[in-house]
């Protein structure tokens, strides 16, 4: 149950990174492309705003798609494995054994292993999907939870390269924007390492690295197509 639930946790902190950091990303990338084109804070935050809900929106649809396709896996195998306790015993017995052998196990503690394993139905199924296959189950709401998730966390992520904007001219806003932005990743970097593996400042550093690239290349495609100003 322990395991189970640091599994779901980690899930969790996935979602919350996948669409917080795709969000910012993008968006941060687009309002500094079009703020160097434009230089008219209406029309970045008109852009901005309307990557962030079709980004919040898409990464939503791709996160719950993805999740409802695992499930679909997990139960496809799952449904296979039964029939083949079912039909084969035999043959999944040895591979009950195998499994074991591979840990380490001889003699008559191997077999001890093997008829524990194998008297117990689903525990026999559960060594077999989780040993053999690697698969985890995957919950009925687990989709829904993970698009709502990714889904508001690209809406917070997006948000934050806008708020500068709100407030200061084009010029100011962009500096504070891509300051504001590279912040927020180190310290989600930071955390994910603080709470996983891994050496904090480095995950903050390749996280603001990453961001530092989307607005390069944003920048760089709103230079290229720079409105001239009369």
């Amino acid at each position: 149950m322990e395991t189970e639930k640091k599994n779901k946790q980690g899930g969790m902190l996935s979602d919350i990174i996948l669409g917080g950091q795709d969000g910012l990303v993008n968006v941060l990338g687009i309002v500094l492309g079009v703020a160097y084109a434009t230089n008219d804070s209406k029309i970045v935050l008109l852009a901005g705003l309307v990557a962030t809900f079709a980004e919040s929106v898409s990464m939503a649809a791709v996160a719950y798609t993805s999740t409802r396709a695992d499930q679909d896996h997990y139960n496809r195998e799952l449904a296979q494995e039964n029939w083949e306790i079912n039909h084969v015993p035999d043959v999944e017995t040895e591979e009950i054994r195998l499994i074991y052998m591979k840990k380490g196990l001889r003699g008559k503690e191997l077999e001890q292993m093997v008829k524990s394993v194998t008297s117990n139905r689903e525990l026999w199924v559960s060594v077999m999907m989780s040993e053999e296959l690697g698969l985890t189950p995957v919950e009925s709401g687990d989709a829904v939870k993970s698009g709502f998730v990714v889904g508001f966390s690209a809406i917070v992520g997006s948000v934050i390269p806008l708020i500068p904007f709100l407030f200061f001219p084009v010029g100011l806003s962009m500096m504070l924007s891509l300051a504001l932005a590279a912040l927020t990743l180190f310290g989600v970097g930071a955390y994910k390492a603080k709470v996983t593996v891994g050496r904090w400042w480095k995950s903050g550093l390749e996280m603001m690295i990453i961001g530092g690239l989307a607005a390069l290349a944003g920048y760089a495609v709103g230079a290229l197509f720079k409105v001239p100003v009369a």
